[in-house]
């Protein structure tokens, strides 16, 4: 199969091509200015594979959580895509994308994946290894740090993202964490290859980001 994937839910911008199994991506760090970068990296990736929007078989995308605006341009960017050339779109966790780049990297079978999501909190979700893919043993919630809590379930745990920085105020407790880890394309590509192959698709005018969190900002009489 011919999948492409994309994120742009964090400062981290990418896009990869996973064409049976192998994967093309292209990653860098760019905050602020991946609704630039985000088509000419696709294009990219596309003419490096000698291959054009038609002959793929699905789209993928980090559907969150993460940053809004970040969210909205992937979002944005895939339905535009996926209507253009009627293909099927797979939306992909990023916080499970973290998680799988846990295993890949560091085979951690058990992963607490956790994004900054400002205002004092943080996102995340944990995850075990079933198969060679990440999935999720507790729901994906946004909460201070003080409330990460580490599933009741045997084997050490590894911590994976950016939320990692409060790790002094998170009441969780890890053997290794790593603080500079962002959900990267491949890592979608290759759980969305998973969501394909058992159906789990959407038409692009229902991939939707997912937020988590609904106030993106708070008056001064809340804080």
């Amino acid at each position: 199969m011919k999948l492409l994937a994309l994120d742009t839910a964090t400062e981290a911008c990418s896009v990869a091509l996973d064409l049976d199994g192998e994967v093309i991506e292209r990653f860098e760090l760019t905050p602020r200015r991946h609704s630039r970068d985000l088509l000419p990296m696709v294009d990219d990736i596309l003419s490096r594979a000698g291959l054009s929007l038609k002959q793929l078989d699905a789209l993928a995308f980090g559907r969150g959580p993460g940053a809004f605006t970040g969210l909205r341009v992937a979002t944005a960017m895939v339905q535009g895509l996926a209507f253009a050339v009627d293909l099927p779109v797979v939306p992909v966790s990023t916080l499970a994308a973290l998680a799988q780049q846990g295993f890949r990297e560091l085979k951690a079978s058990n992963v607490l994946s956790s994004i900054d999501a400002r205002m004092n909190e943080v996102y995340w979700g944990a995850f075990c290894e079933c198969n060679g893919l990440m999935v999720p043993v507790a729901a994906e919630t946004v909460t201070t740090p003080e409330h990460v809590v580490v599933p009741v379930m045997e084997g050490h745990w590894f911590g994976m993202g950016t939320g990692w920085a409060f790790k002094n105020r998170l009441s969780a407790t890890v053997v290794d964490c790593q603080v500079k880890a962002w959900p990267r394309a491949r890592d979608i590509a290759l759980l969305a290859a998973a969501d394909f192959k058992r159906g789990k698709v959407l038409p692009a005018e229902q991939a939707m980001p997912v937020y988590l969190r609904d106030k993106v900002a708070m008056k001064k009489s809340e804080r």
